[in-house]
């Protein structure tokens, strides 16, 4: 049985959504960020990214992993393609071009996108988006994501869907990437077929129930 170790507010939850769209049974070993508890290391902590028994898992102490038939694989996006790759059905590739679009989708999220989105998200996280330094740090992601914001609403003139005429593995990976910048509007606003695009993919059951789930944990 496939194994997902992480919280769902947490990168994990693009595993959560995946698992949920191929509807495969999984358990969730609820491993937390340490940086959220007091005392990492306490006798009594809860499992975290310090615990020696998720260190045997990931020694790099990160979250996500996934752990399938005695592989474990550690970053997120890779998680939901080996998952697609395994399971198969729409979301998956259906021949070896779509496969490398799919990865090519995948890598380009995370590549140019992800590192400026998080950036805005850390700093709402934060509390501090509304000081100067928070404000300008905001600025600075928004003006550096514009261009792959623009070059999505592009390709997704006259297409529903980032690969192929259907929803897939690649969809789900750019949109999770996506979400980070949800809080900044305009961006969405200026991009029209992006901001459609990410509401259907957030329009989906085992997105919504993904969701559902993340709000259900302590923050």
């Amino acid at each position: 049985m496939l194994t997902i170790y992480g919280v769902y507010r947490s990168r994990a939850s693009r595993n959560y959504w995946m698992a949920g769209e191929l509807g495969i049974p999984f358990k969730s070993v609820p491993v937390k960020q340490a940086y959220r508890l007091a005392d990492p290391l306490a006798d009594d902590a809860p499992i975290n990214t310090k615990s020696a028994s998720f260190l045997a898992v990931n020694p790099m102490g990160l979250i996500p992993a996934i752990e399938d038939d005695g592989l474990v694989l550690t970053e997120s996006l890779a998680n939901n393609l080996y998952l697609a790759r395994k399971y198969g059905g729409p979301l998956a590739p259906a021949d070896i071009r779509e496969e490398a679009l799919m990865g090519n989708w995948t890598m380009w999220a995370a590549t140019e996108v992800e590192p400026h989105a998080v950036r805005i998200i850390l700093t709402y996280d934060a509390g501090t988006e509304t000081t100067d330094e928070g404000k300008a740090k905001v600025a600075a992601a928004v003006a550096a994501l514009g261009k792959a914001f623009a070059f999505l609403e592009k390709h997704l003139d006259g297409r529903d869907h980032v690969v192929g005429d259907r929803f897939t593995v690649a969809d789900l990976n750019v949109a999770e990437v996506f979400r980070y910048a949800m809080s900044q509007t305009q961006l969405f606003d200026q991009h029209p077929r992006v901001k459609a695009w990410l509401a259907r993919c957030q329009s989906r059951p085992a997105f919504k129930a993904m969701m559902e789930a993340r709000s259900q944990e302590a923050v």
